[in-house]
């Protein structure tokens, strides 16, 4: 008899499952700890006289592609126009 056979509960391979817990800890942990040093980062850059908001703004736009920035940028300049912003 072979005792490597997956632990199985109900259909499900436990250990399998377990693992995938355990690793989601972990990663949401240290998930937690990247969020703190960005606060600080933020915290710092605004104590130098930095606007954390629009520093927020433009790491969202750095992530887009210069396709993409534009599209957003035409249409944001279309829509201030259509509403007098």
């Amino acid at each position: 008899m072979n005792d490597a056979s997956p632990v199985q509960v109900g259909g499900i391979a436990a250990d399998k499952l377990q693992s995938y817990f355990d690793k989601i800890e972990r990663l949401t942990e240290t998930r937690s700890e990247t969020q703190a040093e960005i606060k600080g980062v933020f915290d710092e850059a605004k104590s130098e006289g930095f606007d954390p908001k629009i520093m927020r703004a433009v790491l969202r736009l750095r992530k887009l592609s210069e396709p993409d920035r534009q599209e957003m940028d035409s249409l944001m300049d279309l829509y201030r126009h259509a509403t007098g912003t």
